[in-house]
């Protein structure tokens, strides 16, 4: 199985969003440049992350994205499901005849089980778990930068 590219984006950004804004909100700017997503590409996903009140978005000159809950409280299986939808291997047969063949019924059982082992192993992981490995591993966070108003 091969996440989407949509789905590690979305991973790395709400990780971006836990560990380096730490509550507060950050622009789609930073955390391109931060992640090397393609910025484009990092709004679309940042849609989808909202629809699904993953997130929240913010305007004004402070604005941007932010977490819309504690990041103990944010699995990788919900930001998967929120733009990827929910983990399918199994793929119903178009032709009705071959679905009552016993290899088809079998092989969409383990496969539809395998599946479900593959979400409970994301929801096993919070937003919080990565970013106490992110410090285990002697990373640092980087702050947005403070704004600078000159006259």
């Amino acid at each position: 199985m091969k996440l989407s590219n949509k789905s590690r984006y979305a991973i790395q950004a709400v990780f971006d969003l836990a560990f380096h804004a730490e509550g507060s909100a950050s622009q789609v700017k930073e955390i391109s440049e931060r992640q090397r997503i393609p910025p484009r590409f990092l709004e679309q996903v940042f849609q989808d992350l909202r629809r699904a009140g993953l997130v929240r978005s913010k305007r004004g000159p402070k604005g941007g994205y932010q977490l819309a809950h504690r990041a103990a409280d944010i699995r990788l299986g919900d930001v998967v499901r929120a733009v990827d939808g929910p983990v399918a291997l199994a793929q119903p047969e178009p032709d009705a005849a071959a679905l009552n063949t016993t290899s088809v019924q079998v092989s969409q059982a383990v496969l539809s089980e395998v599946a479900g082992q593959i979400e409970a192993c994301m929801d096993a992981v919070s937003l919080s778990d990565m970013c106490d490995k992110a410090r285990r591993l002697g990373l640092r966070a980087h702050p947005a930068a403070p704004y600078v108003y000159s006259i």
